[in-house]
């Protein structure tokens, strides 16, 4: 594996922190709904579930958002090491404005399903679908389109890269 990195998304400070402080916020607001009544107990019931679950997806998101994507000449990684999608098997990049993708991001089209994971605020993968961004800077993540565009759209440049990566001398010169 290649593993010099072409670019890389990781989640701004101030957009973590409003991300993560708005869902903590939904968790606490929905229990305490619930429990000024007036309403039926299954709905007491169920605003408090639902309370509890945007508390759980915050702490999800406190965590995914340390992470970075980063894209090197293998494919998309997450920096802990988890492959999103490998280079080969990505058919398209959607960015466009009335594409299905996240906010700030974009959709990548793969010949192959992988399993199913989800990275809150960073990246989600179902199917032969997968979305790079949410609480990322828009820049960089449209860096990284163009990036993955150029790959999809010229196979041989990718071929090109890693000869020019091996050839280096062990300084990186």
């Amino acid at each position: 594996m290649n593993d010099e990195p072409l670019a890389t998304v990781s989640a701004s400070a101030p957009r973590r922190i409003v991300g993560v402080a708005m869902l903590t916020g939904l968790g606490f607001l929905l229990p305490y709904l619930a429990m000024q009544g007036g309403q039926g107990a299954f709905l007491s019931l169920f605003l408090i579930v639902m309370g509890g679950g945007a508390m759980w997806l915050a702490l999800r998101m406190l965590q995914a958002t340390k992470q970075s994507v980063i894209l090197t000449v293998d494919g998309l990684y997450d920096s802990d090491g988890t492959l999103i999608a490998a280079l080969d098997n990505i058919t398209r990049v959607e960015k466009g404005a009335f594409a299905f993708k996240p906010s700030n991001g974009f959709t990548l089209r793969t010949k192959q399903a992988g399993p199913r994971a989800w990275r809150p605020g960073m990246w989600w993968r179902l199917g032969k679908s997968v979305g790079i961004g949410g609480v990322t800077p828009g820049q960089h993540a449209k860096t990284m389109a163009d990036i993955l565009a150029a790959f999809v759209a010229d196979k041989t440049m990718v071929d090109d890269i890693k000869d020019r990566l091996d050839q280096r001398d062990p300084n990186g010169q």
